[in-house]
């Protein structure tokens, strides 16, 4: 491969081209370089060097397209030390508010719910031990 194709191409470049020209010849494409018959018989009806001949004189209409990032036309602010820290105080502030509410909030749906439980009268008192009778089985034995 020629050196100057490898400085305009990538490898891989090249690769997509060859493999998309020698699909195209390999499906009866017509050939865009002239070949004498001495060519074509040193070539063997190979597609792919076909598609080499071609890449090489410089025949191919293919192009390959490359993404390039886009220009910001923004400029960028550099914040001091001081700044950061007062934009972080800030934030953290923001974010202790939002938990008072929540929490508010979820205090606010306990009440009701336990409002609404007493109401349906389907509210049950903790058990405590003391407030057990532990009664004896007759159908066991005593110990004397």
């Amino acid at each position: 491969m020629d050196p100057k194709f490898e400085e305009k191409y990538s490898r891989y470049e090249i690769a997509r081209i060859l493999g998309a020209r020698s699909l195209q010849l390999a499906m009866d494409a017509p050939i865009l370089v002239k070949l004498g018959k001495e060519e074509r018989d040193d070539l063997n009806f190979d597609v792919l060097k076909i598609a080499e001949k071609e890449f090489e004189s410089n025949v191919l209409p293919i192009t390959v397209k490359r993404p390039l990032p886009k220009k910001s036309e923004k400029e960028i602010k550099v914040l001091t030390d001081k700044e950061v820290q007062e934009k972080l105080e800030a934030k953290a502030e923001r974010e202790k508010k939002e938990i008072e509410k929540i929490e508010e909030k979820k205090k606010i749906l306990e009440k009701t719910e336990e409002k609404e439980i007493m109401e349906d009268g389907e509210i049950m008192k903790m058990a405590n031990p003391e407030d057990e009778v532990i009664e004896e089985d007759s159908d066991s034995p005593k110990e004397i």
